[in-house]
């Protein structure tokens, strides 16, 4: 069992910038493929980025390539959504999600998930 938790969302102004933090406690987490998904209200879920247990292995979706950045620090048990760029459209409540086998961008294919962070963007 692993257990998730999200820190860092808050309101943003379109262009900044937000760092999004998924700390992990339970098993081993070093080999968790960790995986970002968001849901905006009113709209399904979605991928937005994931990272295998192995790093630099990384998947991005194209709404959010070139913007946003995941990473991991496998010492500290945490994976990071550096946000950049932000847009209105970024607006959602982000969940970090992880999985012991496998890796990809198919969000119900993760296994844990954490409670969820809050993301506004304001125009």
């Amino acid at each position: 069992q692993v257990q998730l938790v999200e820190s860092g969302g808050g309101l943003v102004q379109a262009g900044g910038s937000l760092r999004l933090s998924c700390a992990a406690s339970g098993r081993t987490f070093i080999r968790y493929a960790v995986a970002w998904c968001r849901q905006a209200p009113g709209k399904e879920r979605e991928f937005v980025a994931s990272i295998a247990w192995s790093s630099p292995n990384t998947n991005y979706a194209d709404s959010v390539k070139g913007r946003f950045t995941i990473s991991r620090d496998n010492a500290k048990n945490t994976v990071y959504l550096q946000m950049s760029s932000l847009k209105p459209e970024d607006t959602a409540d982000y969940y970090c999600a992880a999985r012991s086998a496998g890796w990809g961008s198919d969000c119900s294919a993760y296994d844990y998930w954490g409670q969820g962070t809050q993301v506004t963007v304001s125009s």
